[in-house]
């Protein structure tokens, strides 16, 4: 693997990427979705639109658009959602709590950022269909 193509070694990178925030955010984004199934609607509204709404925005950004980006489906167009919910996470919601809680929503948001500018390399889905 040390020697493989530049070429490949970026689309591995890509995929390591991928799958790591990804998956991370996936599984943080299932515990939205589980409330909203139990009918839990009980959240922060940061840009004043409700609740519910931006519950259901936010498991939308962090199950959905990161199960694409797992998989690598329109992974630069599934990375903008995320990467929004993680600026507001960052510079709204958490905007006096200090670094200890802006760390993580930033870390996700320079992956999401990445993934949005280089797109999600060879090793996707989307590749595949193209190439059948």
């Amino acid at each position: 693997m040390l020697f493989m193509s530049r070429t490949r070694a970026v689309d591995v990178g890509l995929l390591i990427l991928r799958l790591g925030v990804g998956g991370l955010l996936l599984f943080h984004g299932w515990g939205k979705v589980a409330d909203l199934l139990a009918g839990q609607t009980s959240f922060a509204d940061p840009l004043g639109i409700g609740a519910l709404p931006t519950k259901i925005l936010a498991a939308f950004a962090e199950f959905v658009c990161a199960g694409l980006v797992v998989l690598g489906v329109k992974v630069r167009w599934a990375a903008l959602p995320p990467l929004a919910t993680m600026l507001v996470a960052t510079f709204i919601v958490h905007a006096t709590d200090g670094m200890e809680k802006q760390e993580l929503p930033l870390l996700f948001a320079f992956g999401y950022a990445a993934l949005a500018v280089a797109g999600g390399g060879r090793y996707g889905l989307e590749r595949l269909w193209q190439n059948s």
